[in-house]
Order: C-alpha cells, then sequence, then structure tokens
C-alpha cells in the first residue's frame, strides 16, 4: 500500500501544474530568443460544448525554457480571421509542467468548427483548426492510427489522413518510442539515448512535435488519445517490467513518463486531477450515431501471466493455465464498471472502442494452446466479461479499434466457437515502424477461422466512416522510407447494421 500511495502521489503531484489557471505573478521577467510555438499546437477530447487546446512554450532548438511561470493569452474564434472571437483569456505556462497548457473550454455551440490562436513572448502560435460533437449526426469520419517510431519512417501518412477530412483522429498507442533498434535500417535519428527520466521522456515529445506531418495533424483535427507501452518501456504491465526492477523503482520511471505524456496531450486536465490515478479512460458520443469509448490497457491489468515477480514481457505461452484464471483483468475493476455501465445506457447503432493491443484470440498452434502474453490472450476472463457486455441487445454494432501489432487484421469476436460474432475487431498496422518478423504469427487463418483478413507487411492506418445504416473501412498502407509516399488501399470492408 505504501508503494501505491507513493507512486500516487509522486504522478498527482506533477499534475496539479497543469492545466489552465487564473494568470498570477511571473516569477522572473523573460523575453524568448526563438519561436516559443515550435512545438505548434492542438486539440482533442471534443465535447458538444467544448474540447481541450494545447501547447507549449520551449526555448531555441526546442529546448526547454529556463524561465518561471509565463502568461499566454489565447482566442478562440468562429473564423479563420478572428474576425468573430467566441472567447478570449489568459492562462500561464508553468515550469513545472515544461510550460504545457492545456485549456479545458466548454459552454460553445455543438457541432461547429472553431478556430484558436495563442499568444506568448511576443509571438503568435500556427491557427488551430477543431471542432465541437453534434447534437445529431449522419456522418463519423475516424482516421486510427497507432505505434510511430522516429528512427524507422517518415509520418507522411498524417498527409493522405487529413486528405481524407477526418473528423476525429484516434491514436491508440505508441505515440512516442523509447528505445532505437539498431539493426533497422534508420531515416533519421533520435540523437539521445533512451529516456529513463522526466527530463529524458520531455525531450522525446518535443523531438516527435517537431516532425511537420504530426504537428499539421494535431493543426487540425481533435485527436483523442491513449497509451500503449513504449510511452514509458515495452511490454510494461501496470508495474511488471522486461528489466525486472522492484515497483517502487519502476514507479518513479513511470510516474514520469506519464506526466510527460500528460504535458504533450490535448488531454481534459479535469479527468487526472480528480481521480485516484492517471485517468485515461474516457467516453465521446458523435451525436446520435456513435459512442466511442477510449480504454486504458496498461495501467491496470494483473500481473503478465506465466511469469517471474516484476517480470512483463511479450513471449510466447504454451499450455499456460494461469492466462484462464478468472480473476484476470486487463482493464482493472474500476474501469471495467466504467465500461459495463456505458454499455448499459448504449442507445446508438454504432458502439466503439478503442484501445492499444490485439483483442481477438491469436492461436500459434492448431490447438489454440500457444498465444502471446502481452495480448488479451493473456487476459482471457476480462475478454470474456467484455464480450458479455458487447453482448448486450441494446448494443447492436460493436467495433473495437486496436493496435500494437504493426500489421493490418480485420477479426470476427465470438463469445464461444461455433456462435455467430457478436462484434468487430479493427487493427490498424503501425504508422511508422518495422513490420513483424516472417513466420511470427504461424499460420494465421489455418489456426484461426475467425481472422477474415491480415496483411504483415504494410504500414498505414485505417480509415473509418460511420453512417446511421452502414460503416465503411478502408486499411491504406504507405510506404514509410517515403517522405513522399502514395497510399495503397489494401484493403475495404464494408458493414451494414444489424
Amino acid at each position: 500500500m505504501q508503494q501505491f500511495l507513493w507512486h500516487r502521489r509522486a504522478v498527482l503531484g506533477a499534475m496539479t501544474a497543469l492545466g489552465a489557471r487564473p494568470l498570477t505573478a511571473l516569477a522572473e521577467p523573460f523575453t524568448a530568443q526563438a519561436d516559443p510555438f515550435a512545438l505548434g499546437v492542438a486539440s482533442g477530447d471534443p465535447s458538444r460544448d467544448g474540447f481541450v487546446l494545447w501547447t507549449r512554450l520551449v526555448g531555441p532548438g526546442a529546448q526547454p525554457l529556463l524561465a518561471g511561470a509565463i502568461p499566454v493569452r489565447y482566442e478562440v474564434a468562429e473564423d479563420d480571421g478572428f474576425r468573430h472571437i467566441v472567447r478570449t483569456g489568459e492562462v500561464r505556462a508553468d515550469p513545472q509542467a515544461a510550460h504545457s497548457v492545456h485549456l479545458e473550454l466548454a459552454g460553445l455551440r455543438p457541432g461547429r468548427a472553431y478556430h484558436y490562436r495563442f499568444h506568448a513572448l511576443g509571438a503568435t502560435s500556427p491557427v488551430g483548426r477543431t471542432a465541437t460533437v453534434p447534437d445529431r449526426a449522419d456522418r463519423l469520419r475516424l482516421a486510427l492510427t497507432s505505434c510511430q517510431h522516429w528512427e524507422l519512417g517518415w509520418f507522411g501518412a498524417y498527409r493522405d489522413m487529413l486528405a481524407g477530412d477526418p473528423d476525429l483522429i484516434v491514436q491508440v498507442g505508441d505515440y512516442i518510442y523509447e528505445t532505437s533498434y539498431p539493426d533497422q535500417p534508420k531515416v533519421r535519428d533520435f540523437g539521445a539515448p533512451e529516456p529513463r527520466d522526466l527530463d529524458g521522456y520531455r525531450a522525446r515529445y518535443a523531438l516527435y512535435r517537431t516532425d511537420p506531418d504530426l504537428q499539421e495533424a494535431h493543426r487540425r483535427v481533435p485527436w483523442l488519445v491513449t497509451w500503449d507501452d513504449h510511452e514509458v518501456l515495452n511490454d510494461y504491465a501496470a508495474l511488471a517490467n522486461r528489466e525486472g526492477l522492484p515497483p517502487e523503482i519502476f514507479a518513479a520511471r513511470r510516474a514520469a513518463a506519464y506526466q510527460a505524456y500528460f504535458e504533450h496531450m490535448p488531454i481534459r486536465p479535469s479527468l487526472w486531477r480528480s481521480m485516484a490515478s492517471p485517468r485515461l479512460y474516457r467516453g465521446v458520443d458523435w451525436g446520435e450515431l456513435a459512442s466511442l469509448s477510449m480504454l486504458d490497457t496498461r495501467q491496470f491489468r494483473s500481473n503478465p501471466p506465466c511469469a517471474a515477480p516484476s517480470v512483463a514481457r511479450n513471449v510466447r505461452l504454451d499450455h499456460c493455465a494461469e492466462r484462464l484464471a478468472p480473476d484476470r483483468t486487463m482493464l482493472g475493476q474500476a474501469q471495467e464498471a466504467w465500461l459495463a455501465q456505458r454499455l448499459s445506457q448504449e442507445r446508438r447503432p454504432w458502439t466503439l472502442l478503442a484501445q492499444g493491443v490485439f483483442f481477438a484470440p491469436l492461436a500459434l498452434d492448431g490447438g489454440g494452446d500457444a498465444v502471446y502474453s502481452d495480448q488479451w490472450d493473456g487476459y482471457v476472463a476480462g475478454r470474456s466479461r467484455l464480450l458479455d457486455q458487447l453482448a448486450r441487445p441494446n448494443v447492436r454494432n460493436p467495433l473495437i479499434l486496436s493496435g500494437d501489432v504493426h500489421s493490418f487484421w480485420l477479426n470476427d469476436l465470438h463469445r464461444a466457437d461455433g456462435t455467430p460474432p457478436v462484434a468487430t475487431e479493427i487493427v490498424t498496422s503501425a504508422l511508422a515502424a518495422q513490420s513483424p518478423p516472417a513466420g511470427r504469427f504461424g499460420e494465421v487463418r489455418a489456426n484461426n477461422p475467425h481472422i477474415r483478413f491480415h496483411d504483415l507487411n504494410h504500414s498505414g492506418y485505417v480509415r473509418i466512416e460511420i453512417e446511421p445504416t452502414r460503416l465503411v473501412a478502408q486499411f491504406r498502407a504507405l510506404n514509410l522510407k517515403s517522405a513522399r509516399a502514395k497510399p495503397k488501399i489494401l484493403q475495404q470492408v464494408e458493414q451494414d447494421i444489424r
């Protein structure tokens, strides 16, 4: 208990520095020597009457500012010329939060586009575009993305993504990578060692935010995000980790990584400050068309099955009985209860769950006894409980959106063998990362008849368009080694309402 409380205080203490607050006296006068908005602007977590606006002030070379609190003025308008300004005010960027700003707005008109900008240190930010959620909608366009390794690929897929005019970009984890892979060919370099503390993680996010394609995607479209493992350390599960560090040691690294994640993402600070632990699970309901629940599959999961204490690595399990234990959970009790409550009240024709890791069973052998530990196959009871919730009569067309495995998949989800599917899973490939090695998943189709499509050789993202009676998903592949790659449609899936 002491370890948990220490970790909770470490994270929540850092969170108090985040978010918009009234301006107070500055620690010292300061004048920028370069563009303080070099990391751009972003918006996210839209609702029917608001959204979150983000920016972070930086010094030359996107380095941290050596300054106290800095006043930041903001403007929100109905037009990009800012002739019809609907909100203006002043907040502060604190050094405790790396001079990031999270402005949580409410009371705006539903279903409207808005433009915003910040002013600080004599400079003006780029003009961002965002939108509130409509009360009534006959269409929702999503871009589903995951896994972007700075060194292993260009982020040009965002140009194709923006060409599709999405209403929302859904990022399901591995926004950054902490690890360099020396055996893989690089298109650019991290220029720094693996991050292990707050300064290291902040620098990694700042590097990512200098990418012009990623920056433009944040500027033009609201995002809904969650983390997977590389935002902290590959394959970690709760406080178990691949280095086998004791929980009280790994907790400090995880707290630093979580703080840096929040400092660089357009996430509502009210969620973080009001909860017993950092919270990412939340919902966005798109009028009467679709509900979208964003899940956290890392922070609250049970210890990895058939593993040494404090150790978490994605390994092949053969006949591991522990993974079948009835108390195993991927989401934790509180998140499971929250999701069950949302699903019990579902009334919309489409129900979307977005989360980090492969959900469907993925047998590596003919008997189904060999699986990978890091996926929902290591948490079978938790998966069964969720499928039971998705089988409710009021949940008519459930769709699970996943990432992590650097490949494209389309899976039917069954409660038991021989029964009709209760949901569909769409798995996006990596936006920019290496493909899986040959043979990693065995004889996929022979061992897994519920898998309708898979592609292990291409990177890209998934474009999804939802209408009241129809959903269309395109698996769009791009050459991540080319800065100007053109898309290739690998598969188009159409699903009518049940």
